[in-house]
């Protein structure tokens, strides 16, 4: 989020809009990859949308040479990209990945949250509200 701020305030929104479209192309296809996987390793898990499997792997050829055509024609928009979704690798490692973590990085995290679902007009389901009861 702060360098797709970074972003807008430095570079101009075509730039910006290059910049998102390839990244949207790799996450679709890492997608239509973990459903053929998925359908690969565990077939018999219940499904409520079954197609058949040509179509994802057709998807994913198309997907190719639309990532391929991106990296040769525009490799420096690629590389900036990534190096967007790499951001967030920390804040997976901060959040996520460190299961020990002091109680104020706790406290932090679950402030930053909180301020977050405010200004974003959300919230996430509590189980056994007080409401509830």
């Amino acid at each position: 989020c702060i360098s797709t701020l970074i972003i807008m305030l430095v570079g101009d929104t075509y730039t910006l809009i290059n910049y998102v479209s390839f990244i949207n192309y790799l996450c679709y296809g890492v997608t239509i990859i973990g459903l053929i996987v998925s359908r690969w390793k565990k077939p018999k898990i219940f499904r409520p949308i079954k197609v058949n499997l040509l179509i994802p792997i057709t998807y994913l050829a198309f997907w190719a040479f639309l990532l391929i055509f991106s990296l040769y024609s525009e490799p420096v928009v690629c590389g900036v990209g990534l190096i967007i979704i790499l951001t967030g690798v920390p804040v997976f490692f901060l959040g996520v990945y460190w299961r020990n973590k002091p109680k104020c990085v706790n406290r932090l995290i679950e402030s930053m949250t909180c301020w977050g679902q405010k200004l974003c007009f959300v919230v996430y389901p509590q189980c056994g509200s007080a409401e509830e009861e």
